[in-house]
């Protein structure tokens, strides 16, 4: 029989020290005993993700455990998201089902699921397999439409496509890069019962969905405890660039207007309920397009089984708290107490600083260069993800338009305050590019 500890042992699968830092900072953090269950690197940075050994390595590591397994959280997407059910489930933990979980992580069932109830929020949308010999000729959407994998993350081999000629190029990409995602998908495919109209759309299919990203972006940040659907935020999602695809920054709280906040809130209660989706954080992405003389259109994007880990520093500047507090509280089977307006600033934002061709990597800023920076900028937490003598071509799993080459958080007390900052950290950390004559290839 394993022993219960005076600290919750809670297991982070997929663990980083960005993260784990923010969990660690909080006040309840005292009652916590943090234990890596994988690192981010041995669950995200292999060609392919190994599904089968994170999972029965995951199992193996939580029955040798000598104490109590009291939560098991993760706040990365594939294939972090979709295995906590199955992890959890064992120990009676709390957590939403893996029925539930699959609904939202595989998209065209979503889809489907989101047709029977809220089929007014939704595009038009179809099936396709890109490895038929015509996959064009069972596309039923017509063009612009958006192509993406059934499963994948961040974009990735996500392309608008407005002709022949693009659908054509799409899908020769698609092909060649999709089972990074597909393989283990489906493996992971394999422990839920699939309806008919779902069972033949595996991680090799992708799915085509008219044009919904005219207005603009937000997300909501929620959870379902017992039930119960709570809103505790909502985040400003500012794109830019080719199709204004790629994401420039999110600002929270939002400033769409509140009447709209709240009808997206009863669409995605309504949703949530109907999936009977219970016990576990989300984030539901939508857009908004408004209208002067005509009725506004809300669409529904996509759902997220899990927290934005790129929201947690929004939350901590502007409302007190990451929240990865919720995360943990769910998975302890408790309702989460999340303050309010108790943060240091009044607006917040996660800057994702990106370039638009590829580069070689002259110079970034060292480790001594950015504990400079700090002092300079004591309210900025900055991710590099480049370094010097490569090139940007070679970084994984980016958005079929851009690549993000460092992360900026920043506060301030105006949106202008804001701006100005991420501007002066920007000149400050004194990267140099040197253009290559390469197209994206992600």
């Amino acid at each position: 029989m394993k022993m219960k500890s005076a600290q919750n042992n809670i297991f982070v699968f997929g663990a980083d020290q960005f993260n784990l830092a923010q969990m660690q900072a909080l006040d309840s953090a005292a009652n916590y005993r943090f234990h890596e269950l994988f690192s981010f690197r041995q669950v995200k940075s292999g060609l392919e993700f190994p599904v089968k050994a994170l999972y029965e390595g995951a199992l193996e590591q939580l029955k040798r455990f000598p104490g109590s397994v009291d939560a098991i959280v993760g706040y990365w997407d594939f294939p972090v998201s979709i295995m906590l059910p199955l992890l959890r489930k064992p120990y009676g933990l709390a957590s939403p089902s893996y029925e539930a979980v699959l609904k939202c992580e595989h998209k065209y069932w979503c889809r489907l699921e989101q047709k029977k109830i809220v089929p007014e929020y939704i595009p038009d949308f179809c099936a396709v397999n890109p490895f038929a010999d015509e996959p064009g000729q069972s596309i039923t959407v017509a063009y612009p439409f958006w192509i993406k994998p059934v499963k994948a993350a961040s974009s990735h081999l996500g392309f608008k496509v407005r002709n022949d000629a693009e659908l054509k190029q799409a899908i020769q990409t698609i092909r060649r890069k999709i089972f990074r995602f597909a393989n283990p998908f489906n493996y992971m495919l394999q422990f839920a019962r699939l309806p008919d109209e779902v069972a033949n759309v595996d991680g090799n299919y992708c799915i085509v969905e008219s044009i919904i990203s005219r207005g603009r972006q937000c997300t909501l940040e929620g959870y379902v405890y017992q039930g119960e659907v709570t809103v505790y935020g909502v985040v400003d999602s500012i794109r830019e660039g080719q199709h204004r695809c790629s994401f420039a920054r999110y600002q929270y709280p939002s400033m769409i207007p509140q009447r709209i906040q709240q009808e997206m809130t009863a669409v995605t209660r309504h949703f949530l309920e109907y999936i009977d989706f219970d016990n576990g954080p989300f984030n539901i992405e939508y857009y908004w397009e408004h209208h002067q003389h005509a009725e506004d259109k809300i669409w529904l994007l996509e759902i997220n089984t899990r927290i934005s880990k790129s929201h947690c520093p929004l939350f901590r500047d502007v409302d007190g708290a990451t929240h990865q507090k919720v995360m943990l509280e769910l998975a302890l089977g408790q309702k989460p107490d999340f303050p309010y307006r108790q943060g240091n600033y009044k607006v917040a934002a996660k800057f994702m600083w990106r370039i638009y061709k590829d580069a070689y990597v002259r110079h970034v800023p060292t480790a001594n260069d950015l504990s400079v920076l700090k002092r300079q900028f004591p309210e900025a937490d900055i991710q590099l993800h480049i370094h010097s003598g490569m090139y940007l071509s070679e970084l994984k799993d980016q958005d079929s338009y851009s690549y993000e080459i460092a992360v900026i958080f920043l506060g301030g007390n105006t949106q202008k305050e804001l701006l100005q900052k991420y501007r002066d950290v920007q000149q400050a950390m004194r990267i140099e590019l040197e253009p290559v004559d390469r197209q994206i290839s992600n």
